[in-house]
């Protein structure tokens, strides 16, 4: 029988490891378990292979998956701290494994599962264990569980949809202005020392690129140095709180990004607040959540003010339409949805209705991106390309 290695802790919470001889990596399992060890890794003597890890975070995805896999276990019946520990134990991310186990170890202890998951704000925000919480007192986890796994899983989707608005046109204009450089820093110089030992009498469009690439040459160093400080003053500005503000306000007055990332506000700003209703979270604690996960200053303000107001005794609806943030139509759904008693399923028919314009816009928008950014290359480096060969032509012609 084959030899494994494993890693674990005792009952004691004390690390421990060691060897087995068994027929399977589960049957090992099953063996430490029976000598009360909690497993954290186990592999097979000899056949262990260290490769360096990158990027060792925990992502919304790796919680989207253990939240749907959590759902399935408690809907099955099975013990709460038996499916932390098989959860922990089978992760590939030793830092959410780590997590896992300590709030199995916390559960096991006797605090609740939502007290023991706000012990890592950084894995489990409040939206998620507010809803946790509201699952235990309802005695409804499984549904809380299988609600939070749909939610974070339509959350990751609306994230890549921005990366993918954003990555394309933003990777393209970056290569071509470093492509763009690499000819004014290089390339132009040899053909400018050509035509002034030539004596030639260059072309207008020609003494222009020659003149940005002496201008090229002279500030590359500084130009460097200014990206990287305008970077870095630019993140500082938007870490102040009037800063986050005026940047956020103007990425969402954008020419079509802008569009798309209000739609996507209020995508989000639905399904969260429809989520959290509908698991037994107060309207007040709802608002409060879906504000700071908004992910835009200008539309946190806007619900903070709305709660503020229904706080106050108003509705709903009134003071969103007063935050000229969300669309008409948005708010006269959800003034429906409170007067029938039906705001939850109100607020989830919006956003799916948001998402799917999330797609048709992004999908729009890279088609509508694709040949412009095709035009802006072809006509930056096809202008430079002649602006280089008109003086040959001259040359030639002045031979003829």
């Amino acid at each position: 029988m084959p030899a494994y290695v494993f890693k674990g802790k005792t009952r004691a919470g004390a690390a421990t490891s060691g060897e087995r001889t068994a027929d399977s990596k589960d049957a090992v399992i099953a063996l430490l378990r029976r000598e009360q060890i909690l497993v954290t890794s186990v592999k097979e003597k000899g056949k262990e292979i260290v490769l360096p890890r990158f990027g060792t975070g925990i992502t919304a995805k790796d919680v989207a998956i253990f939240t749907r896999q959590f759902s399935v276990m408690i809907d099955a019946g099975l013990p709460l701290v038996q499916c932390l520990e098989i959860l922990g134990s089978q992760q590939d991310n030793p830092n959410f494994s780590k997590v896992l186990l300590q709030t199995r170890q916390d559960v096991e202890g006797g605090a609740t599962l939502a007290d023991a998951m706000k012990k890592h704000p950084k894995v489990f925000d409040d939206l998620f264990t507010n809803m946790i919480a509201a699952g235990e007192a309802g005695g409804i986890l499984d549904i809380i569980l299988k609600r939070l796994a749909t939610y974070i899983e339509k959350s990751v989707k609306l994230k890549s949809q921005v990366k993918s608005a954003l990555v394309y046109p933003i990777a393209v204009v970056s290569i071509a202005g470093l492509v763009v450089a690499v000819i004014l820093w290089k390339v132009i110089p040899t053909f400018a020392a050509l035509f002034a030992g030539l004596g030639a009498q260059l072309p207008l469009p020609t003494r222009i690129v020659i003149l940005m690439s002496n201008w090229t040459v002279r500030l590359m160093v500084p130009g460097i140095i200014g990206l990287f400080v305008g970077i870095y003053g630019i993140k500082r500005y938007h870490d102040t709180h009037k800063g986050k503000r005026v940047l956020d306000g103007l990425l969402l007055k954008l020419p079509v990004l802008g569009l798309i990332l209000r739609k996507i506000a209020v995508a989000r700003f639905c399904r969260t607040l429809a989520t959290l209703i509908s698991s037994g979270v107060p309207i007040l604690d709802g608002l409060e959540i879906t504000a700071r996960t908004s992910g835009n200053a200008v539309v946190e303000d806007a619900i903070m003010e709305t709660r503020k107001s229904v706080e106050g005794g108003q509705s709903l609806a009134a003071p969103l339409k007063q935050t000229d943030v969300f669309p008409p139509m948005v708010v006269q759904m959800i003034s429906v949805g409170e007067q029938t008693g039906a705001l939850d399923t109100m607020l989830s028919k919006i956003a799916d209705f948001y998402e799917e314009e999330v797609d048709t816009a992004v999908a729009n928008l890279m088609v509508l991106m694709e040949p412009i950014l095709i035009l802006f290359l072809g006509t930056v480096v096809g202008g430079i390309v002649i602006s280089m060969y008109l003086p040959i032509f001259s040359l030639i012609n002045q031979l003829t």
